[in-house]
């Protein structure tokens, strides 16, 4: 365990002294900022609608604008639900460079010869990866707080943390998810822009897997919608824990360590 904490280590010096992290943090601060001034505004627009015409009104003419009622369904919840969209934009450039960068490099036949096992490289460059995804995620962090600071005078409505931390778990459990995925593409060719292709290629279609199920009949309908992402992703962005959810991505992660280090270890031999 010790070589691959030594081994996250190093991933991580590797991220934060080279643009990539700064720039994938910048363009998740950018755009995240972007989108929590839109639904603040939203937000802001209904509590004044809801003053001069009462909430009864209000959801009369407007049905969906039962979310405003507090700013944890109506300006962090849509928020949670943007982050996940630009994470999976944001992992594949991440984790695109774990095995790929060594491979271009010639550094991976040191690494293979070192008196390190296969399953430590392979838990360390995760781990490393796994990291910058949370700092990625901590930089939004900052929302929530502006929102517990100053929200209790402009709503009259507490931040309800559990629903908050619960989709930043979720947020948290995809991110790791796709730097699983990302690292075993990563590992299968040493090209990184290939590596990010394939796992947004991954990716993508699995997130949206959920309106392909919609137009499936049984029993397809009910398997395609318990693979997919958004549908385990569901309960948890709404603040509902579901261990059912924590064990499916688990075991996606646990695969994706297992393939990586069968496709590491076959290369140490060849």
């Amino acid at each position: 365990m010790r070589n691959a904490l030594a081994i996250a280590r190093k991933e991580l010096s590797i991220y934060f002294t080279t643009p990539w992290a700064w720039v994938v943090f910048t363009a998740m601060a950018v755009l995240s900022a972007f989108f929590f001034i839109q639904n603040l505004g939203q937000f802001a627009q209904a509590q004044e609608m809801a003053k001069s015409m009462t909430w009864a009104k209000v959801l009369q003419f407007y049905p969906g604008a039962e979310a405003f009622k507090n700013l944890t369904d109506g300006v962090l919840v849509p928020l949670v639900n943007v982050l996940l969209v630009i994470m999976l934009f944001m992992a594949p450039f991440l984790s695109m460079r774990l095995f790929s960068e060594e491979k271009k490099q010639r550094t991976i036949e040191l690494l293979m010869t070192a008196p390190i096992r296969t399953s430590e490289i392979v838990l360390g460059k995760y781990l490393g990866g796994l990291g910058v995804v949370t700092a990625t995620l901590a930089v939004t962090m900052i929302y929530p707080v502006i929102l517990a600071a100053f929200g209790a005078s402009e709503s009259g409505t507490a931040l309800e943390w559990s629903t908050v931390l619960l989709g930043y778990g979720a947020l948290w459990l995809f991110g790791a998810t796709c730097m699983g995925i990302g690292m075993l593409m990563s590992s299968l060719t040493e090209s990184q822009m290939l590596a990010a292709v394939l796992t947004f290629a991954v990716l993508l279609p699995w997130l949206f897997l959920q309106s392909v199920g919609m137009r499936a009949e049984e029993p397809y309908r009910s398997t395609i919608n318990y693979i997919s992402f958004s549908t385990q992703l569901e309960n948890m962005m709404k603040g509902v824990l579901d261990l059912k959810a924590i064990v499916f991505f688990a075991t996606i992660i646990i695969f994706t360590l297992f393939a990586t280090h069968r496709t590491v270890e076959s290369q140490r031999w060849t």
